[in-house]
Protein backbone atom coordinates (compact mmCIF):
# COMPACT_ATOMS: atom_id res chain seq x y z
CA UNK A 1 0.00 0.00 0.00
CA UNK A 2 1.37 3.41 -0.92
CA UNK A 3 1.84 5.81 1.96
CA UNK A 4 0.72 9.37 1.32
CA UNK A 5 3.90 10.70 3.00
CA UNK A 6 7.37 9.15 2.85
CA UNK A 7 10.76 10.43 3.92
CA UNK A 8 13.11 10.40 0.93
CA UNK A 9 16.82 9.69 1.36
CA UNK A 10 19.09 10.85 -1.47
CA UNK A 11 22.20 9.03 -2.67
CA UNK A 12 24.56 9.33 -5.60
CA UNK A 13 24.06 5.72 -6.72
CA UNK A 14 23.54 3.52 -3.62
CA UNK A 15 19.79 3.90 -2.99
CA UNK A 16 18.88 0.26 -3.59
CA UNK A 17 21.92 -1.09 -1.74
CA UNK A 18 21.17 1.12 1.27
CA UNK A 19 17.45 0.27 1.31
CA UNK A 20 18.11 -3.46 1.12
CA UNK A 21 20.66 -3.16 3.94
CA UNK A 22 18.28 -1.16 6.14
CA UNK A 23 15.36 -3.58 5.74
CA UNK A 24 17.65 -6.45 6.78
CA UNK A 25 18.18 -4.78 10.18
CA UNK A 26 14.71 -4.44 11.68
CA UNK A 27 11.75 -6.82 11.98
CA UNK A 28 8.64 -5.57 10.21
CA UNK A 29 10.71 -4.01 7.42
CA UNK A 30 10.22 -4.62 3.72
CA UNK A 31 11.81 -3.71 0.41
CA UNK A 32 8.71 -2.75 -1.59
CA UNK A 33 10.12 -2.16 -5.05
CA UNK A 34 12.28 -0.16 -7.39
CA UNK A 35 11.57 2.12 -10.35
CA UNK A 36 14.10 1.65 -13.12
CA UNK A 37 14.29 3.65 -16.35
CA UNK A 38 15.53 0.53 -18.13
CA UNK A 39 14.41 -3.00 -17.13
CA UNK A 40 17.94 -4.11 -16.22
CA UNK A 41 19.28 -0.68 -15.27
CA UNK A 42 20.01 0.76 -11.87
CA UNK A 43 17.13 1.84 -9.67
CA UNK A 44 16.23 5.50 -9.80
CA UNK A 45 13.79 5.35 -6.89
CA UNK A 46 13.13 2.60 -4.35
CA UNK A 47 10.37 2.28 -1.77
CA UNK A 48 10.76 0.46 1.53
CA UNK A 49 9.52 0.40 5.09
CA UNK A 50 11.57 0.20 8.28
CA UNK A 51 9.57 -1.40 11.08
CA UNK A 52 6.42 -0.13 9.37
CA UNK A 53 7.65 3.42 8.69
CA UNK A 54 7.66 4.30 4.96
CA UNK A 55 10.74 5.62 3.16
CA UNK A 56 12.00 6.21 -0.35
CA UNK A 57 15.58 6.31 -1.56
CA UNK A 58 16.54 8.25 -4.67
CA UNK A 59 19.69 7.96 -6.79
CA UNK A 60 20.54 11.56 -7.68
CA UNK A 61 23.49 10.72 -9.95
CA UNK A 62 25.67 13.20 -8.07
CA UNK A 63 27.26 13.35 -4.64
CA UNK A 64 24.89 14.09 -1.79
CA UNK A 65 25.63 15.20 1.73
CA UNK A 66 23.87 13.79 4.75
CA UNK A 67 24.29 15.44 8.15
CA UNK A 68 23.01 15.20 11.69
CA UNK A 69 20.05 17.50 10.99
CA UNK A 70 18.30 14.32 9.81
CA UNK A 71 18.53 10.99 11.60
CA UNK A 72 16.61 7.77 11.91
CA UNK A 73 15.82 7.01 15.54
CA UNK A 74 15.23 3.42 16.63
CA UNK A 75 13.89 2.49 20.06
CA UNK A 76 15.43 -0.77 21.21
CA UNK A 77 13.95 -3.02 23.87
CA UNK A 78 17.18 -3.81 25.75
CA UNK A 79 20.98 -3.71 25.72
CA UNK A 80 21.22 -6.82 23.55
CA UNK A 81 19.10 -5.29 20.77
CA UNK A 82 20.97 -1.99 21.14
CA UNK A 83 24.35 -3.72 20.77
CA UNK A 84 23.27 -5.85 17.79
CA UNK A 85 21.79 -2.98 15.81
CA UNK A 86 24.71 -0.70 16.68
CA UNK A 87 27.26 -3.22 15.40
CA UNK A 88 25.33 -3.93 12.19
CA UNK A 89 25.02 -0.24 11.36
CA UNK A 90 28.76 0.31 11.87
CA UNK A 91 29.72 -2.53 9.50
CA UNK A 92 31.49 -1.53 6.33
CA UNK A 93 32.65 1.91 7.37
CA UNK A 94 30.19 3.47 9.79
CA UNK A 95 31.39 5.68 12.62
CA UNK A 96 30.37 6.24 16.22
CA UNK A 97 29.45 9.73 17.32
CA UNK A 98 28.12 10.16 20.89
CA UNK A 99 25.01 9.94 23.08
CA UNK A 100 23.46 7.04 21.10
CA UNK A 101 24.33 8.53 17.67
CA UNK A 102 26.25 6.91 14.84
CA UNK A 103 26.69 7.36 11.11
CA UNK A 104 26.36 4.35 8.81
CA UNK A 105 28.54 3.62 5.77
CA UNK A 106 26.06 5.48 3.53
CA UNK A 107 26.34 8.65 5.61
CA UNK A 108 22.92 8.41 7.29
CA UNK A 109 22.81 9.32 10.99
CA UNK A 110 21.02 7.03 13.42
CA UNK A 111 20.04 7.28 17.07
CA UNK A 112 19.88 3.87 18.77
CA UNK A 113 17.94 4.45 21.98
CA UNK A 114 17.01 1.83 24.57
CA UNK A 115 13.32 2.40 25.40
CA UNK A 116 14.15 2.75 29.12
CA UNK A 117 16.25 5.86 28.45
CA UNK A 118 13.47 8.39 27.72
CA UNK A 119 11.43 6.97 30.61
CA UNK A 120 14.30 7.75 32.98
CA UNK A 121 14.80 11.22 31.48
CA UNK A 122 11.12 12.07 31.96
CA UNK A 123 10.82 10.65 35.48
CA UNK A 124 9.17 12.88 38.09
CA UNK A 125 12.30 12.57 40.24
CA UNK A 126 14.18 15.33 38.45
CA UNK A 127 17.43 14.65 40.34
CA UNK A 128 17.40 11.00 39.22
CA UNK A 129 16.51 12.05 35.67
CA UNK A 130 19.41 14.52 35.71
CA UNK A 131 21.87 11.88 36.89
CA UNK A 132 20.74 9.53 34.11
CA UNK A 133 21.07 12.30 31.54
CA UNK A 134 24.56 13.24 32.74
CA UNK A 135 25.64 9.59 32.57
CA UNK A 136 24.37 9.36 28.99
CA UNK A 137 26.30 12.49 27.95
CA UNK A 138 29.57 10.70 28.64
CA UNK A 139 28.72 7.72 26.42
CA UNK A 140 28.94 6.88 22.76
CA UNK A 141 26.82 3.73 22.54
CA UNK A 142 24.38 3.66 25.45
CA UNK A 143 25.33 1.41 28.35
CA UNK A 144 21.90 0.93 29.85
CA UNK A 145 23.17 -0.63 33.10
CA UNK A 146 25.42 2.37 33.75
CA UNK A 147 22.59 4.84 33.07
CA UNK A 148 20.26 2.86 35.36
CA UNK A 149 22.95 2.88 38.07
CA UNK A 150 23.29 6.66 37.80
CA UNK A 151 19.50 7.03 37.83
CA UNK A 152 19.33 5.03 41.08
CA UNK A 153 22.06 7.20 42.59
CA UNK A 154 24.63 4.44 42.93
Amino acid sequence: MQAKVRTCLAYKDQAEEAARFYVSLLPGSEFEGAFRREPNGPALLVSFTLAGTPYQALNMGRETTHNESFSISVMTKDQRETDELWEKLLQGGGSEIQCSWLKDRFGIHWQIVPEALPRMFMDEDRAAAGRAFQAMLGMVKIDLAAVEKAFAGR
